[in-house]
């Protein structure tokens, strides 16, 4: 029986391995048993926003915290492989929401900062982290600065310097890598690897994102998709819908996976 603490090994090695660790990320049972029987994939990540989108509600903690830790503890119950789950800013108690994942199978997290405070995002770190340990698990943190996304209106050298500043205080307070997602240039993704190291950052693939080849060359450790596998779906959902009512049907190639 594969146990919690091996499929977190599994999954930072994973992360550290040279080849670029790609995540289509999931958002309930029946994706992630696709997603998991589909050849190649090694591992699996959640969506926060899919799964509170599912559920009738808003991105941004709206979800009740229960019925997040349910949905991961579906997934994780559902497949073999590592599953790490997206918790946002951790529901008020990023120590706690960990232990409680860690309880339903999960052995690695997003973690937003949202901004806050570089002090207050250190501390939740270390909670996450020790949470981890008290469980027995050496728990994948990815931790997530909103630095990008959020800096619009800044100076993109104060922005690039916040982030590469808070990547290298959760790296510090034991993340296992640092999350920027926001669709970056060459250039800045460059800079934040050199400042941080290869094999240490996590970007979003987003349309009109880098390359796969590039960001495997620029030393990324993994890539991941959010909310837009679930748009890709809804998309061919939609799509369908539309074509049907023109008169249409099902498309050429539509395979039964379920």
């Amino acid at each position: 029986m594969t146990t919690n603490a091996d499929k977190a090994i599994e999954l930072a090695r994973l992360h550290a391995a040279p080849e670029l660790l790609l995540l289509v990320n999931v958002w309930d049972v029946i994706t992630a048993q696709v997603v998991a029987a589909t050849p190649g994939v090694k591992a699996l990540a959640t969506a926060s926003h899919s799964i509170a989108a599912s559920y009738g509600y808003p991105d941004g903690e709206q979800i009740p915290r229960d019925l997040m830790i349910e949905a991961v503890g579906r997934i994780a119950a559902a497949v073999d492989l590592p599953v790490t789950a997206d918790l946002e800013a951790g529901y008020g108690d990023a120590g706690e929401t960990v232990r409680r994942a860690i309880d339903v199978g999960i052995v690695g997290c997003n973690l937003e900062d949202q901004l806050k405070p570089l002090g207050e995002a250190v501390a939740a770190v270390e909670a996450v982290v020790a949470a981890g340990s008290a469980a027995g698990v050496p728990f994948v943190l990815n931790a997530r600065t909103d630095a990008f996304l959020k800096g619009a209106d800044k100076d993109p050298e104060d922005v690039l310097a916040d982030a590469i500043e808070r990547g290298r205080a959760y790296l510090d307070a034991g993340a296992t890598t640092f999350f920027v997602p926001g669709k970056l240039d060459e250039p800045t993704l460059t800079r934040l690897v050199d400042a941080l190291g290869p094999l240490k950052v996590n970007v979003i693939g987003v349309p009109g994102s880098l390359p796969l080849d590039v960001l495997q060359r620029l030393g990324v450790a993994r890539v991941s998709y959010g909310p837009w596998s679930q748009n890709v779906a809804l998309t061919a959902l939609s799509d369908l819908t539309a074509d049907v009512l023109r008169g249409g049907g099902l498309p050429e190639g539509t395979r039964k996976l379920n």
